[in-house]
């Protein structure tokens, strides 16, 4: 291993430390104010232009802190935004992340998504899986409250003499805190306060939290990553920060100076960590399927046979394949776990219910692997989709819009899927890379209780930016086809029913990916109907599970009309108006193809899954028949197609028993992928005409 960095004797402030003492003058006038005036103030100093940006810079002199180790630190965490107090999924509040898990637990929260509801995450009708054998919930489980990485609040108050409410509610405290409890890192692992943000490489890495060095070194290379770059943005209370890019080399040898094991330890509860020759990754060994920039460990899902109730025998939690030899994968299916990290990935070593391939921690990024990618993984409630697709789950709560994806998680999730989407050859797009909440049902029964994460609050336009492929005007001003591209943080439509206990309850002001949909171009008109998701009933709801009525960000759909400040398009079968000024667009012009029925067609059935047509289907095999949605798809109606207007073969996947050797791949008539509504769905080649929009 690398020898650490000898510490270098300080030598009194450099230039670049004199030059921001004089420039901070007027940061700490601003700041320390705040800081002496008391919670209250604090926690309300939202207003003045720079602030913020002031905070950071005065608390970067006080402590001695680079400010661009400072805001680099704080950027990866939150994106600089306060969440008005709330904590992350982790128990961290404010800018810069700090941790108070004991008083964030008091809030109770639910399990992971895969034990609520109707869905059945194998999603196949001639093999579903029975709900009795469902494992019972896990308590919740975030960090230990007594865990160093729990409760830097207290830490901070300490190093401070600031309460521990101010910390958690005022943005400048937070900062305050955050700088403070760097300093204190940089002073412990033996190593000088000094002005380059290369040194501070040990500290950074300690800050994040993590549990391991290469989960450590992962979450302080992705901040020198953001300090090279620079960012700059508006925050969720209107703020302006900005980090200049600034060219240093992190001081990695320091990482030998963390106390941390050289190995990602198992997830707390976790049965089996490492795998047996049969759940090998790809390889051999712990070789996990992921980018090098990552810290990422192999935690295999249960694959093995186990007796029921009944006396029956069955086996579980996902399905032996080959591919992309023997299907291609289409699909990267994004969920939030409703839950947190460690009971998730306990869940996963579960026979008897579901499974994915991919876990994300949400402090640090950190991503566990339990399916290879080869493999089928129980995950979606759709056996199509999960026959062609990767799940990754995500640390984190839909219906709490205050409990926030940290950055670091979105930056994981994003390198993971780039590496995912080159291998097998997945574009980039809202076609291809869906929420769960985009995967249809497998027939009308099954609609109703699909699940609806990543929900509203996942900011897809900035999860986009991240994977290289962002929204773009990129269709001509006339075209047929619009992107749903709202700006995320002012757009805040508001939706009820954040605690599932209190239905009536409204969830606190906060930005939101999905535009709503009304049935007539004004904002007092009815949202438009769900037919499938609520049968029967005349209009859709604003309950955050509800998505009858919601179309999410780089989701492409047809233009239907325009009408003062409201345009309309083609939505499960109907006309839907949206509100689209043009000073505050909420969709631009898009290019891509589109699907139409073709001549003398009246109606095209659509269809939950590309299955094969029965006669397709060998002898031996049991046909799978598709059944249609209940949505109208007729003429004069258009929906967007993924893919340059490919038609691909229909697919089963006969996977029935233990043994692989028994698995088949029944291919027959044509498809085409098309948006639908909020979630997509297939018709059949013969059905359509295609054509590039424009």
């Amino acid at each position: 291993m690398p020898s650490p960095a000898p510490a270098r004797p300080s030598s009194g402030p450099g230039p670049r430390r004199l030059a921001r003492l004089a420039a901070a003058g007027a940061a700490v006038a601003v700041a320390l104010p705040l800081l002496q005036a008391g919670p209250a103030a604090v926690a309300d100093a939202h207003a003045g232009d720079g602030a913020l940006q002031a905070a950071f810079a005065a608390a970067a002199v006080e402590h001695r802190v680079p400010e661009e180790v400072l805001l680099g630190v704080a950027y990866l965490h939150s994106r600089w935004d306060g969440h008005r107090g709330a904590p992350s999924v982790t128990g961290g509040y404010g800018p810069m992340h700090l941790t108070d898990v004991r008083t964030a637990l008091a809030a109770e929260r639910g399990d992971n998504h895969h034990l609520h509801g109707d869905e059945d995450p194998r999603g196949d009708a001639g093999r579903p899986l029975d709900p009795a054998d469902a494992p019972e919930p896990a308590a919740p489980a975030a960090p230990p409250p007594d865990a160093e990485r729990g409760r830097t609040v207290e830490r901070a108050a300490q190093l401070t003499g600031l309460h521990p409410h101010e910390l958690r509610s005022g943005n400048a405290a937070n900062v305050q805190g955050g700088a403070a409890l760097l300093a204190a890192y940089q002073r412990e692992l033996g190593l000088p306060a000094g002005e380059d943000p290369g040194d501070w490489y040990a500290a950074v890495a300690r800050y994040g939290g993590s549990d391991s060095r290469p989960a450590a070194e992962a979450f302080a290379g992705e901040v020198y990553t953001v300090i090279a770059e620079g960012a700059r943005r508006t925050t969720d209370d209107g703020q302006q920060v900005a980090l200049a890019a600034t060219a240093t080399r992190p001081r990695t040898e320091q990482a030998t100076l963390l106390d941390l094991p050289a190995t990602t330890p198992a997830a707390t509860g976790a049965t089996d960590a490492t795998a047996t020759p049969d759940e090998a990754p790809p390889g051999g060994g712990d070789r996990t399927e992921c980018p090098a920039t990552l810290s990422c460990a192999w935690v295999a899902a249960a694959y093995q046979e186990y007796e029921r109730a009944d006396g029956s025998t069955t086996y579980g939690n996902h399905d032996k394949a080959d591919r992309p030899d023997s299907q291609r994968v289409r699909h990267i299916v994004v969920h939030d776990m409703e839950g947190y990290f460690d009971p998730s990935v306990s869940l996963v070593q579960d026979p008897t219910w579901a499974s994915w391939q991919y876990s994300l921690r949400a402090s640090d990024g950190h991503v566990a692997q339990h399916v290879p990618a080869r493999d089928v993984a129980w995950h979606a409630g759709n056996w199509y989709v999960n026959a062609t697709s990767i799940g990754l789950e995500h640390e984190g709560f839909l219906r709490e819009p205050g409990t926030w994806y940290t950055e670091a998680m979105y930056r994981a999730s994003a390198r993971l899927v780039r590496y995912l989407a080159e291998r097998h050859d997945i574009p980039l797009d809202r076609h291809h890379v869906i929420g769960h909440d985009n995967v249809p049902g497998v027939g009308p029964d099954t609609v109703p209780g699909m699940h609806t994460d990543p929900g509203p609050y996942w900011d897809w336009a900035h999860y986009l930016t991240l994977l290289g492929a962002p929204v773009t005007a990129d269709g001509a001003p006339d075209s047929p086809l619009v992107t749903i591209d709202p700006a995320y943080d002012s757009h805040r439509p508001g939706y009820t029913g954040c605690d599932p206990a209190d239905t009536a309850a409204d969830c606190a002001p906060h930005g939101s990916s999905a535009v709503r949909l009304h049935t007539e171009p004004a904002a007092d008109a009815p949202l438009v109907p769900d037919p499938g998701t609520h049968p029967g009933r005349e209009e859709s709801g604003t309950s955050i599970h509800d998505i009858g009525a919601r179309a999410s960000t780089g989701q492409q759909f047809a233009r239907a009309g325009r009408e003062g400040e409201w345009s309309a398009i083609w939505f499960n079968g109907r006309l839907a108006w949206f509100h689209d000024p043009v000073e505050r667009p909420t969709a631009v012009p898009g290019s891509g193809w589109i699907a139409t029925p073709k001549e003398g067609v009246d109606r095209v059935p659509v269809y939950g899954v590309a299955y094969p047509a029965p006669s397709d289907y060998p002898e031996g095999v049991a046909v799978r028949p598709a059944e249609p949605l209940p949505y109208r798809f007729t003429a004069g109606q258009s929906y967007a197609v993924g893919r340059q207007g490919e038609a691909f073969a229909g697919e089963y996947y006969a996977a029935t028993t233990f043994d692989p050797a028994d698995h088949r791949v029944v291919r027959g008539q044509l498809y085409h992928q098309i948006q639908l509504g909020h979630r997509i769905a297939y018709v059949r080649a013969s059905d359509v005409d295609v054509r590039p929009a424009g």
